[in-house]
């Protein structure tokens, strides 16, 4: 962690940039989530999940806004699966909602659920579209938050149940699994800082949802390799992960120690039991006020440990953090959650200056090609891939296309980014843009637009941005070539 990079990028803002090529096996994709997109909400079964009843909750959500009827995704999945082709895409990471298949978080599954994305499947691979489902991505059944949530150790349980059944279902056609979306934000926007749902501050609840959210994992993983096994199939598991770079502000050893504090909080509280069967010493020592880890049990590390093949990457920026309150910042930082209550003390987020998108977040792609390589230096051998990258800006329909030269720009100097980890000899396999289309950004609503396709929410139209055109060239060309 330091406070400068060393990527080896060159001038980012040189012209012409050079040509790039990936991989001739690189996967490339796009990204999106049920409740940002599917709408339908209560239809064919589905339950009420945690999302719905904080949208419900006034002053949670911008606007009031809610995911119905998002993009209409439910009914509308043919015509983006075919918007998908047109634009080359070779592969969709998208999320299964719980709620669709178990209404009360366990029980019977309702078949109207599994049908849904039977057909999704089936659709996608029509299209030659690989799918790469993601089993959770943030969507709970209230029922289970009722009984406790994520820092109840039976909802573990209840996911590896929810995992054999989508499975059984959909492992005939899909090799490629993400057990988990982002489950800091799971574990810590939704149990500390309680930004996002289910809007809880209980900061030794956090902590305790961060590892069942993990148990989860391994035992979802263990029950999907067993049954893959059984059927003689080829199966690889991972979690889309948001690991980011955590940057000092100066090299005092407040600055440094703050940046230790969060990278045990952001990173380390996850890839190392993941990749290692253990938690960080540093961690357990800085929490010590708020739990005991008394919630680990015998066993656990090892079933959270036992079945990781990949790493999924979401990563938008990374950030700069002070022990020294007189260098700026909050001491909640506000666009990630973390709370001052959870072993970030006298940790505030300072802003470094640069170009930030419509989220605030500041704009630098050192950030990404730091994160791959330390990635590949922590845990070496492990395949990676960017499992979402994007960016929100301030986007405009004109004369039917939307000119959104920022976000190409974003993509194009994150994509060299991406390609320049590779060259320094980073196991990094793919990369999905987030997001294929505009959808219900979580707590902002409908009011932040991070699509590649623009989605006119009233008459659900969907029209192509040029980075969606710009993007679909690189995929189809395998990197970026004349000035693409």
């Amino acid at each position: 962690m330091t406070s400068q990079s060393t990527t080896p990028l060159g001038n980012l803002e040189e012209t012409p940039k050079p040509d790039i090529r990936f991989p001739s096996d690189f996967v490339w994709g796009v990204a999106t989530a049920s409740f940002q997109i599917e709408g339908s909400t209560t239809a064919d079964g589905r339950g009420p999940s945690i999302w719905d009843t904080f949208c419900a909750t006034p002053g949670k959500v911008e606007n009031g806004d809610t995911g119905d009827p998002a993009c209409d995704h439910y009914n509308r999945y043919r015509d983006d699966v075919a918007l998908m082709r047109e634009l080359g895409v070779g592969a969709y990471r998208f999320s299964i909602a719980w709620p669709r298949i178990q209404p009360e978080g366990k029980g019977t599954p309702v078949e109207a659920g599994l049908d849904f994305y039977d057909r999704l499947v089936d659709c996608l691979l029509e299209a030659g579209i690989e799918p790469w489902p993601t089993l959770y991505h943030w969507d709970l059944p209230q029922a289970l938050e009722d009984a406790g949530g994520w820092p109840n150790r039976d909802t573990a349980k209840r996911f590896a149940d929810y995992a054999e059944i989508v499975y059984r279902r959909l492992g005939d056609r899909i090799t490629n699994w993400n057990t988990l979306n982002e489950p800091w934000c799971s574990a810590f926007l939704g149990y500390a800082s309680g930004v996002h749902a289910p809007g809880r501050q209980e900061p030794a609840a956090a902590l305790a949802a961060a590892h069942h959210l993990m148990l989860g994992h391994g035992l979802a993983a263990a029950v999907m390799r067993d049954l893959a096994g059984q059927a003689g199939r080829s199966v690889r598991i991972g979690v889309a992960h948001n690991q980011t770079t955590v940057r000092p502000y100066t090299d005092s050893e407040a600055d440094r120690d703050a940046a230790r504090r969060i990278d045990a909080l952001r990173n380390r509280i996850f890839t190392e039991p993941l990749v290692k069967g253990r938690y960080p010493e540093d961690l357990i020592e800085d929490v010590a006020a708020v739990t005991d880890y008394s919630f680990v049990q015998d066993g656990d590390l090892k079933t959270i440990s036992a079945n990781l093949d990949m790493m999924g990457v979401n990563f938008y920026n990374p950030s700069w953090v002070s022990g020294n309150r007189e260098n700026g910042g909050s001491d909640r930082l506000p666009d990630e959650g973390y709370s001052p209550s959870v072993g970030s003390e006298h940790v505030v987020e300072v802003d470094p200056g640069l170009p930030v998108t419509a989220m605030g977040w500041p704009i630098d792609p050192t950030g990404l090609y730091d994160t791959l390589t330390r990635l590949a230096n922590d845990y070496p051998g492990l395949p990676l891939y960017i499992t979402e990258n994007g960016a929100a800006f301030e986007d405009k329909v004109v004369d039917g296309a939307v000119h959104d030269t920022e976000r190409i720009a974003y993509l194009d100097s994150h994509l060299r980014a991406a390609h320049a980890a590779i060259e320094a000899g980073v196991p990094l396999k793919g990369y999905f843009a987030w997001s294929f289309m505009d959808n219900f950004e979580w707590a902002l609503g409908y009011g932040k637009r991070f699509g590649i396709v623009h989605v006119d929410y009233e008459s659900q139209t969907r029209t192509v941005k040029d980075s969606g055109w710009w993007y679909s060239r690189v995929m189809r060309n395998g990197g970026i070539f004349g000035q693409e």
